[in-house]
């Protein structure tokens, strides 16, 4: 449940109220003793016996909303004559259509959109495959793919239950980047069928986004696709979390007055996130990476780790620290936590170096509060936007993507992310403060400079279509 109202809990109602004085101040004060708050009222203007009034309430929960409704109905003189859930009513029939860039007018039209002209631009492309990149929609098409194991913090809901994430994630890629994606909900577990389908489906999209699939297969379908296709292949819950991160990261070590090469990292949860976070920050020059799971440290003393905690155990934790979350986190600069709620204590964190770094991104629940550490830490961050300093990938993977189009990329690269992540860091310029390390996902700056970071990388790596 969250802590405080919010729109993801939000209620439309309609009310009739008698016409007598101090009705609209009960319907208000009713609404805020049990917690909830009224975040929009139409305006009015009473002529009758009675006054219909529409409002939008704030709630926690949905066990809120129905304690909201109960305290209106009781109030004498006022009936709740509908109301809806809004997050619902803007599910209600998808968040997305196809809309069509050709004009349809007359025959002519229909002669070079359809055939007989369609036939001219199916054969130039049975000559040169590469031209489906500029004559079709392959040229600004990404496929979301999922297969719902992993969806938000929700778990293995399955792929019907995904379509809304992969939907949302669709609206996000048009709204900040005019990239057009369509998501691609697989009933299937398998990673050698997600990587088979994909494969097949391919010809159509110019890129694939991966999301919401657990690890370790994740990995596993990435590497396989990465290999198989020459368009861009990205999972945004490692590459996109990871770059965000590294930005934020960035600007928070520049307000402490700390290098990243000279301080201890401790990451919480070495799943998908964790590893990709993890590896950007090492490919930025940290030094002192120690990931913890729920079975402890990772170091290479562990036994039967798979084969992406095997490649952390190697590559991380010079010192072999073993031992629980509390164990390690003595001489911390910064903690990343990727994991679960409420696993850090403020004491914690208390045992970390001066001026800590924590960012807390278990969503919705962050792994401390922080309000338990605001007169400790010197950096906070979390995955919330009801906090400052919200670690979003919406501030990565649009421009990503933008980029690699733009330049023609076969593929996106460790370089392509990091330039990504310096980029999004460099939006919050002087502006800097401990409450404002990134920029909100709503400046119109960011995908614009993601896109020419990643595009000027991918021209420099080479990692470009000839045209």
């Amino acid at each position: 449940m969250a802590d405080t109202p919010t729109p993801a809990y939000s209620l439309r109602l309609r009310v009739r109220m008698e016409n007598r004085p101090g009705m609209l101040g009960r319907l208000a004060m009713a609404i805020g003793e049990v917690g909830a708050n009224i975040a929009a009222l139409d305006g009015f203007e009473v002529k009758t016996s009675h006054l219909v009034q529409n409002a939008v309430v704030y709630c926690r929960s949905e066990s809120h909303q129905e304690q909201v409704l109960a305290a209106v109905n009781d109030i004498d003189g006022i009936i709740v004559l509908e109301w809806s859930d809004q997050v619902f009513d803007l599910h209600q029939g998808g968040k997305i259509e196809l809309s069509s860039l050709s004009e349809l007018r007359d025959n002519d039209d229909l002669s070079m959109a359809y055939t007989p002209g369609v036939a001219r631009v199916c054969m130039e492309i049975s000559k040169n495959p590469a031209r489906a990149h500029d004559l079709t929609i392959k040229a600004n098409t990404v496929a979301i793919v999922s297969d719902g194991t992993a969806v938000l913090g929700l778990g293995d809901i399955g792929p019907e239950a995904a379509m809304p994430v992969m939907e949302g994630k669709a609206l996000l890629f048009k709204h900040f980047a005019g990239v057009d994606a369509f998501p691609i909900c697989l009933d299937t577990k398998d990673p050698q069928e997600i990587i088979e389908t994909v494969a097949r489906l391919a010809p159509t999209f110019g890129g694939i986004n991966l999301e919401d699939i657990a690890a370790p297969g994740a990995f596993e379908i990435e590497e396989a696709l990465v290999e198989r296709l020459d368009i861009p292949v990205f999972h945004d819950d490692q590459h996109g979390t990871a770059i965000v991160t590294l930005a934020a990261l960035d600007n928070a070590l520049r307000i402490v007055g700390k290098a990243l090469g000279e301080i201890k990292i401790v990451v919480s949860g070495v799943g998908a996130a964790g590893v990709a976070v993890s590896k950007i920050l090492m490919g930025a020059g940290a030094t002192h990476v120690v990931g913890v799971d729920s079975q402890g440290a990772v170091h290479t003393g562990r036994e039967n780790l798979n084969s992406s905690k095997q490649w952390f155990a190697e590559h991380t934790n010079p010192e072999a620290l073993a031992g629980s979350l509390t164990d390690v986190m003595g001489g911390a600069d910064v903690f990343i936590g990727l994991s679960a709620p409420n696993v850090l204590t403020r004491e914690d964190v208390e045992s970390m170096n001066a001026d800590p770094i924590v960012f807390a991104m278990a969503n919705p629940d962050p792994e401390i509060r922080p309000e338990l550490i605001a007169d400790i830490a010197a950096v906070i961050a979390t995955g919330r936007s009801d906090f400052a300093n919200q670690i979003n990938n919406v501030l990565a993977f649009p421009g990503v993507f933008r980029g690699a189009f733009d330049a023609g990329a076969t593929k996106i690269t460790q370089g392509m992310n990091l330039s990504a992540a310096h980029a999004i860091a460099s939006v919050v310029g002087d502006d800097l403060a401990a409450d404002h390390i990134i920029p909100s996902v709503f400046d119109p700056r960011v995908a614009d400079r993601v896109a020419a970071a990643v595009s000027a990388a991918a021209r420099s790596e080479g990692v470009v279509r000839n045209r």
